[in-house]
């Protein structure tokens, strides 16, 4: 089995000094993609270049302090990708990709891991409209991406998709991470591809798109709803009454979301604001 973990870290440094590499050590995950690392190469070199025997490889934001993604691996990547090719994302440090590409393996040979930190809204209008921004221009490159390999995006999303992703959905209909546009993106982005071109007899092709990603926890837990969230605001006593969201992903393309056998939310410990999701792939590297 292949256990691929997701966090959002909410600072390396931070979830660190609560446990995480002894965790990890424990756990034992064969490759780990991370989120927020609050740091820059600077505050890496020397510290979190490797954890638990994990070696890692990063996308850093040029604002210090902000943002920055990571995946660390237990195995030698063929290539690794940072950034995707956007002029106004890329500066804030939102992906890393590493590239498995094994010509002689019998499921996926041409294969990527990547670690995303999606933009939240929750901050102002401003950066609601740069969230939009960003959901315009990553769809067509994870469609392109699709084309040619397949992969599994793990990351905080900062999107709830379903109403029951999140306690308190009645509440958060018009609250960034819940609004109406952004789990239409989702559902496009998870609608099957092969379906939506049946449903074109009355639509052009460029009308019907379907994305063709598989939400692989849903695949897994597709009715699970308490159980099944990620983050838990700092405010008041939303973790000690589970008032929590599901913004954390394994997306996969569906050759490898078949592979998947069982999930886990981690919720002994605290290492940040955000829950790690592992999956077991009935595949290896």
């Amino acid at each position: 089995m292949f256990k691929l973990t997701s966090l959002n870290l909410n600072g390396i440094r931070s979830a660190t000094s609560k446990g995480l590499q002894d965790w990890l050590a424990q756990s034992m995950p064969d490759c780990i993609c991370v989120q927020e690392l609050k740091a820059q190469a600077a505050d890496i070199s020397g510290k979190f270049e490797e954890i638990a025997g994990l070696k890692g490889h990063f996308h850093f934001a040029e604002k210090k302090g902000y943002s920055g993604v990571g995946v660390y691996s237990r195995h030698e990547p063929s290539e690794v990708i940072v950034g995707y090719g956007s002029t106004e994302f890329d500066a804030e440090g939102r992906y890393v990709e590493l590239r498995f590409d094994r010509p002689g393996r019998s499921h996926c040979p041409k294969f990527s891991i990547i670690s995303a930190y999606f933009p939240s809204g929750s901050s102002g209008e401003d950066r609601q409209a740069a969230k939009f921004r960003f959901l315009a221009e990553f769809y067509p490159h994870l469609a392109t991406l699709k084309q040619t390999r397949d992969f599994v995006l793990c990351g905080d999303i900062n999107i709830a998709h379903q109403e029951i992703d999140l306690k308190n959905f009645k509440g958060n209909r018009k609250n960034s991470g819940f609004l109406p546009e952004e789990r239409a993106w989702m559902t496009e982005l998870l609608r099957d591809a092969e379906l939506a071109n049946e449903a074109a007899d009355e639509l052009t092709q460029d009308t019907v798109r379907g994305g063709g990603m598989v939400d692989v926890y849903r695949k897994l837990q597709p009715t699970a709803t308490d159980a099944a969230y990620t983050w838990w605001s700092n405010r008041g006593q939303a973790y000690a009454k589970n008032v929590g969201w599901r913004l954390d992903y394994h997306l996969a393309t569906p050759a490898f979301a078949a592979l998947a056998r069982s999930e886990h939310i981690y919720k002994e410990q605290r290492f940040s604001d955000h829950a790690p999701i592992s999956v077991d792939y009935d595949m290896k590297l």
